[in-house]
C-alpha cells in the first residue's frame, strides 16, 4: 500500500494513549496468539464497504455509523447486540425513506473497546490510580490490580468480537433484516412513544410498497436486497498491538488490511502525521476515518488526507468532524473549501456527540439532545451553503432504555440521569433519542433532494 511500510513501523514512531504494560513479555505472548487466530473480518468485505463509501462521496448515498461508547465485557449479551443493530435498522429506513438514497450501515461494533482519555491518572478521595482505557486494556473498577494493563484481555476482546460478528453477519444475511419485518424491529422502548407512532406509520406505507413490488414479481425469495442487508464494524484503532496482530496479507491482491474490522478511524487525540497510529493505518488498505476538531487547519486536513490517501481514493477516507454546536458554523466551511480546492474525494461525516459532552450537577457526564441536534443541523447548513454533501453520521447510540442524554420527546432530565446510567465511558443516545433523531435528519435530506431536483428541472428549462 505505501512505500517504506510494515505493520510494524509505526514502533519507531511518537506514540500517544497506548498503555505501558508492565510485562513486555506477556504482552509479545499475547500479540504471538493473535497473529495466529483467524481474522475477524475480510479484505473483499472492507472493499466493498469502501465502494459504498465512494457511492457516499459522490453525493449517492448516506451513512450511518454508530453504536457503542465502549463496550464492555459485562454488559456482553445477545439481546444487547440484538437492540442495538435493531435501532440501527430502524434508524437506517427512517433516513433511506427521507433521502431516497442507499443508506450504508456501520456499527461502532466487535472491536470498540479501546478509549482515549484526557488524563494518565484520575484521582478520587484522594487516591490516584491509572485511568480507565476500556476492557480490552484495563478494568473500569477503581482498584489498583483492576487499572494495570493486562493484555490478556486483548484474547477476551478477540472473542467477545468475534462472537458479536458472528450474530451481525446472522442477523443482517440471515432474514431478521428482511423488509416485510420492518414492524418487528421496533423495540419495547420505542413502543407507545410519539417517535414509534411515527415509525410504525412509515412501516404501513412500506407495507404497501411491497406489496405493489409483490404484485409485480418482486419478493423476497426473488430479490435479495428485499430479505438482507450488508452491514459493517468499525472501530477507533487505538490499541496498536492488537490491531498489528491482527493485520494480514490479502491473497488475492498482495495488499495489507487489518481485519480487526472493516472501517478503522484515528481519534482527535492521535492524528499526529509523525506518530504511530496515521503511520500504522496509512499502510492498510481498509477504509479509513479521522476525527476532525475545532483545531483543525485546512493545511492540516489535507496533509493529513494525502499521508493516509496519496492516490485520492474515492471513499478511502471519511472526515468525521467533531466541532461542537458553537463552532462548527466557523470552522467547517473552511475545511470543506480546501478539500474542494484541491480535488480530494472524502466522505463528510457529522459526530455532533464528543464536543458536545458536559457534566450536570449530580456529577454524571451527559449530552443535551438540543445542543446534538443543533450540531447536526449546523453540518447540513454548512455542506448547503459550499455546495457539497452532507454525507453521514456518527453517533454513540444503543438500542437499551438508558438514561444518559438530557432531553428528547421522552424528556429524560438531569435528575433522571442516575435511573439507568449503563455507559461503561461517555453518554449515549438511547432508542428513542436515536429514533427521533434519524426523522429530524431524514426531513433535512428531504429537503436537500427537493431543492436539488428543483434546481435540476430549473436548469434544463
Amino acid at each position: 500500500m505505501s512505500e517504506n511500510w510494515s505493520p510494524e513501523s509505526w514502533r519507531a514512531k511518537p506514540i500517544h494513549q497506548v498503555p505501558t504494560y508492565p510485562d513486555a513479555a506477556a504482552l509479545a505472548e499475547v500479540e504471538e496468539t493473535l497473529r495466529n487466530f483467524p481474522p475477524l473480518v475480510f479484505a473483499g468485505e472492507a472493499r466493498r464497504l469502501q465502494a459504498s463509501l465512494a457511492e457516499v462521496a459522490e453525493g449517492k448515498a448516506f451513512l450511518l455509523q454508530g453504536g457503542d461508547c465502549a463496550e464492555s465485557f459485562v454488559e456482553f449479551r445477545a439481546n444487547n447486540i440484538r437492540d442495538t443493530f435493531r435501532a440501527l435498522l430502524q434508524m437506517a429506513v427512517v433516513l433511506t425513506y427521507g433521502a431516497a438514497m442507499p443508506v450504508v450501515k456501520v456499527g461502532r461494533m466487535a472491536g470498540q473497546f479501546a478509549k482515549p482519555r484526557s488524563a494518565d491518572t484520575e484521582t478520587i478521595d484522594g487516591v490516584t490510580l491509572p485511568s480507565y482505557r476500556g476492557d480490552n486494556i484495563n478494568g473500569i473498577e477503581f482498584t489498583p490490580d483492576s487499572r494495570i494493563p493486562d493484555p490478556a484481555r486483548m484474547i477476551r476482546a478477540y472473542n467477545q468480537s468475534a462472537a458479536t460478528l458472528n450474530l451481525l453477519r446472522a442477523f443482517a444475511q440471515g432474514g431478521y433484516a428482511d423488509l416485510h419485518k420492518v414492524h418487528q424491529w421496533t423495540l419495547s422502548c420505542v413502543a407507545g412513544t410519539l417517535q414509534g407512532a411515527r415509525y410504525q406509520d412509515l412501516c404501513a406505507r412500506l407495507d404497501e410498497t411491497l406489496a405493489f413490488m409483490e404484485a409485480c414479481g418482486l419478493t423476497s425469495e426473488t430479490t435479495p436486497q428485499l430479505r438482507e442487508t450488508d452491514f459493517f464494524t468499525s472501530h477507533e484503532a487505538l490499541l496498536l498491538p492488537y490491531e498489528q496482530a491482527l493485520t494480514r496479507v490479502d491473497s488475492t491482491t498482495g495488499d495489507w488490511y487489518d481485519c480487526s474490522a472493516h472501517m478503522l478511524w484515528i481519534g482527535e487525540r492521535t492524528r499526529q502525521l509523525d506518530a504511530g497510529h496515521v503511520e500504522f493505518l496509512r499502510g492498510v488498505g481498509n477504509p479509513l476515518g479521522f476525527k476532525a476538531g475545532p483545531s483543525m487547519t485546512p493545511d492540516d486536513l489535507l496533509r493529513l488526507i494525502d499521508q493516509l490517501n496519496p492516490t485520492n481514493i474515492p471513499g478511502r477516507i471519511t472526515v468525521i468532524t467533531r466541532m461542537g454546536s458553537a463552532k462548527i458554523g466557523d470552522a467547517l466551511p473552511g475545511l470543506i473549501r480546501a478539500v474542494k480546492r484541491e480535488g480530494r474525494s472524502v466522505v463528510w461525516s457529522c459526530d455532533p456527540m464528543h464536543a458536545n459532552t458536559v457534566k450536570a450537577a449530580s456529577g454524571f457526564k451527559t449530552r443535551l439532545f438540543d445542543t446534538i441536534l443543533e450540531e447536526v443541523r449546523a453540518f447540513f447548513a454548512v455542506h448547503k451553503a459550499e455546495g457539497s454533501h452532507a454525507g453521514g453520521v456518527h453517533f454513540e447510540m444503543t438500542g437499551q432504555d438508558v438514561t444518559e442524554c438530557v432531553g428528547g420527546m421522552t424528556a429524560i432530565t438531569e435528575a433522571s440521569l442516575g435511573d439507568r446510567y449503563h455507559t461503561h465511558c461517555d453518554p449515549r443516545l438511547n432508542a428513542t433519542q436515536a429514533l427521533e433523531l434519524a426523522f429530524l435528519i431524514a426531513e433535512q435530506l428531504k429537503d436537500e433532494r427537493v431543492q436539488a431536483r428543483a434546481k435540476a428541472r430549473a436548469a434544463a428549462r
